[in-house]
């Protein structure tokens, strides 16, 4: 099988009610982007993180897999479907998709702030956190979550999957997230790449196909193009 490596973005999560950051009534008018997702803002005020992300999660559990979500699982019967996400939603194991990586960590997860590797993924009846929760161990926790500041763990492992791929396919991000955006940079030449977003960046590269629509609207099309390719 053909190895087929998605990267996806907040777009693809956007028709599923999960607001994006960056796109007007995103979340950051609400709270400074570096109170809430900074290493330097959970130092500063870590109660603020716990209230945050406690709320983020309590909208995470109300919101379900969109048909984009569906169509790239659905493609697992005829490629070796593997999926790179900047999106700390749980949408796509929902859906069914069997290989995600999630580069900025993930919202249904707390861990050790003593031992980092100690991870816990929450339930939908025991979502909130807060400076008095305790692992175990006894540890404090956190949100499973790279913020600004901080390394992404999990990006070396996303570049030699990008660099794998025989078709790589990147939906719903504006391509100025880094690291993440430069996943693109490490496909291989000749490789068919595909760009879906309503509002593309501008970008151009040998092999780039660019499906100016939404990420359900675009699956669809992309899908059909896919067939042809196995």
């Amino acid at each position: 099988m053909k190895k087929l490596v998605f990267s996806t973005g907040a777009g693809i999560s956007a028709e599923s009610g999960i607001r994006t950051f960056r796109d007007s009534n995103g979340l950051w008018e609400e709270y400074p982007v570096m109170d809430v997702a900074s290493h330097t803002g959970y130092l500063k005020n870590p109660e603020l993180i716990h209230k945050f992300y406690n709320g983020l999660r309590k909208k995470l559990v109300d919101a379900q897999p969109n048909s984009a979500h569906y169509a790239i699982r659905d493609l697992e019967s005829m490629f070796d479907v593997r999926v790179i996400t900047q999106n700390v939603d749980d949408l796509h194991e929902r859906a069914g998709v069997s290989n995600v990586l999630h580069l900025h960590g993930e919202l249904m997860k707390v861990r050790s702030t003593k031992h980092e590797e100690r991870v816990y993924t929450l339930t939908p009846d025991n979502l909130e956190t807060s400076l008095d929760t305790r692992d175990e161990y006894g540890d404090p926790v956190r949100p499973h979550i790279v913020f600004f500041e901080e390394p992404v763990p999990n990006f070396s492992e996303g570049m030699k999957l990008a660099q794998q791929a025989d078709i790589f396919v990147v939906i719903g991000t504006s391509l100025v997230v880094y690291p993440a955006a430069s996943l693109i940079d490490c496909v291989r030449p000749g490789t068919p790449i595909f760009y879906i977003d309503p509002n593309p960046s501008n970008i151009s590269r040998p092999n780039l196909t660019i499906i100016k629509k939404t990420a359900s609207e675009g699956m669809k099309e992309l899908t059909e193009i896919l067939k042809t390719m196995q």
